[in-house]
């Protein structure tokens, strides 16, 4: 039984897909929900998850990595509890909450002098893109293969590409007009020359580069100090703006983002997900000079959106920033089980003779079937993605929910212990055995 096909299934799980198949599309509100077997949750609480017929799954995909303190975690709760008892949605000035929320990530983000809320990571690099055009009066954007910044036209090209697609012409979608898909230009990640190249080819054209720091939207690939550095100078040097879409890094790997660990400072920088574990909410920090560029008394960029700033998502904003402020040993903590969760697969795979390279960085794991070294997405092109998959589906058989797609990452939340870890590679020493003797790796 395919996951199309659920003809003689009677779980409860079934039923509610074939009832939401009735009136969302594809039954699901997101694409990437629906690859592999789909699956009804119905409750969430610190590191697990149920579905509709009560099977637990610890999760690693934690909502493609929005948790970060665990599910429902009480302190993120109880304040958007508060929230809803107070103030609600009013449309007009402005309220303690966002002033609140925007402060800390001024204290928090070191480029940050002012912040705008959003409710999306898409939305902010929306308004991250439409401000950088604004400001140097250049057309195009320069985004790496196989980065991802949202559903958005400006640069929903070149995600997951395929050999023959990479680095050429590819949309995520229909519909995107040409003048959209050619305002992007595509650069390969730890390849400054491939940059060099593109400014040679568009001199004063290109108004932004933008990036994950660690593009995790294809597992893990960590930047050598040397580009984030010669990005910081080659933007500064051509009069473009340098972009951090830290809506996965955010918060996720230092209070500051990567850039505190990594010390360059962007012009812009983007963030969401984990900034709320689990709420809806976002935010594009940066200098003053250019972020009044969005204001109504004399700014001359377009900034709406009825949500923004609301009070429930504020709150959860600021439970979650503030929590971290004051644990730091947080990220001790999970680095350190990330560090053990990649050690682990890192010698399973040499013992059962399997190639693939175990990545991540922080609390952030990923396995590439493929051998190493890993700098850039031209090396991802060889990835096992049927060995991934079935990886994936015997794992999640097991009960480890873990992101369904082959170069994708999954990540480790305050809510996880060593024995969870232990336990995930105790099941992934097995699977990964059946994986080899099945011939799934040729």
């Amino acid at each position: 039984m395919t996951p199309a096909d659920h003809t003689g299934d009677t779980s409860t799980g079934a039923k509610l897909l074939t009832a939401a198949r009735d009136v969302i599309p594809g039954g699901v509100n997101s694409a990437t929900r629906l690859v592999g077997a789909p699956y009804v949750l119905t409750e969430a609480a610190g590191a697990y998850v149920t579905d509709a017929d009560g099977r637990r799954y610890l999760d690693y995909h934690a909502a493609f990595g929005a948790i970060l303190l665990g599910h429902n975690a009480p302190v993120v709760d109880d304040a958007v509890r508060r929230a809803v008892g107070g103030i609600d949605l009013v449309g007009w000035g402005v309220t303690e909450p966002e002033i609140e929320l925007a402060r800390l990530v001024v204290e928090t983000i070191p480029s940050a002098e002012q912040m705008i809320s959003a409710m999306s990571g898409s939305e902010a690099v929306a308004q991250a893109v439409r401000l950088a055009r604004a400001v140097t009066d250049r057309p195009l954007i320069l985004k790496f293969q196989g980065g991802f910044h949202g559903w958005q036209d400006a640069v929903a090209r070149n995600v997951i590409s395929t050999p023959e697609r990479a680095y050429g012409r590819d949309p995520l979608s229909r519909g995107i007009l040409d003048d959209a898909i050619e305002s992007t230009v595509i650069a390969e990640f730890n390849d400054l020359d491939s940059v060099h190249e593109l400014y040679e080819r568009y001199p004063e054209r290109i108004a932004a580069v933008i990036l994950e720091p660690i593009p995790h939207n294809v597992g893990a690939l960590v930047p050598e100090t040397e580009f984030l550095q010669g990005l910081r100078t080659i933007t500064a040097e051509q009069g473009s703006l340098l972009i951090f879409d830290e809506v996965i890094t955010g918060f996720r790997h230092a209070l500051g983002g990567y850039q505190q660990i990594c010390g360059i400072r962007p012009d812009l920088t983007t963030f969401g997900k984990a900034m709320g574990n689990g709420y809806p909410i976002a935010g594009l920090a940066g200098p003053r000079a250019l972020m009044e560029r969005f204001s109504s008394a004399g700014g001359d960029v377009l900034l709406a959106g009825t949500f923004n700033g609301n009070a429930v998502s504020s709150a959860a904003g600021i439970a979650t920033i503030t929590y971290l402020r004051d644990h730091p040993d947080f990220y001790e903590r999970t680095h350190a089980l990330g560090d053990r969760m990649r050690t682990g697969l890192g010698a399973i795979v040499s013992e059962l003779g399997i190639p693939a390279v175990p990545a991540g960085f922080g609390g952030v794991f990923a396995l590439y079937f493929t051998e190493g070294p890993i700098r850039g997405y031209r090396d991802l092109l060889r990835d096992n993605n049927e060995a991934y998959v079935a990886f994936h589906r015997r794992m999640t058989d097991r009960g480890f929910l873990m992101l369904p797609l082959a170069l994708k990452r999954n990540h480790i939340s305050a809510a996880h212990t060593e024995e969870d870890v232990d336990r995930t590679l105790e099941a992934a020493r097995d699977v990964l055995r059946s994986v080899r003797d099945d011939g799934l790796l040729s």
